[in-house]
């Protein structure tokens, strides 16, 4: 494979990525926790863009409950939002790890 050839290819793998990313940034995951009771919207790259709590696990003597719901409603979308990633980035990547997109 020539220089030209080898150039060409990281082109089209760079605007494949680029593509891709701007997917992951378009695409909305949600997480949970409580039975729905906390749902966490967040984008691809993971970037919360919504957060929506039930009323009914609002208790103003035990907010330590509602932190830890919150808490696992976001750990719940993230791991989908890098699961979705993956997903979307490893045939490009052929299943490496590439640094500042995981």
């Amino acid at each position: 494979m020539n220089p030209r050839q080898l150039q060409q290819m990281a082109q089209q793998m760079q605007r494949q990525m680029q593509k891709i990313q701007e997917e992951l940034g378009n695409t909305m995951i949600e997480g949970s926790a409580g039975g729905g009771a906390i749902t966490v919207t967040m984008n691809g790259h993971r970037e919360v863009q919504a957060i929506k709590i039930s009323p009914d696990v609002v208790d103003p003597d035990d907010v330590e409950m509602l932190q830890d719901l919150l808490l696992a409603a976001v750990n719940d979308a993230t791991r989908k939002a890098q699961e979705l990633a993956e997903e979307r980035l490893g045939p490009l990547t052929g299943g490496m790890q590439m640094p500042g997109l995981f």
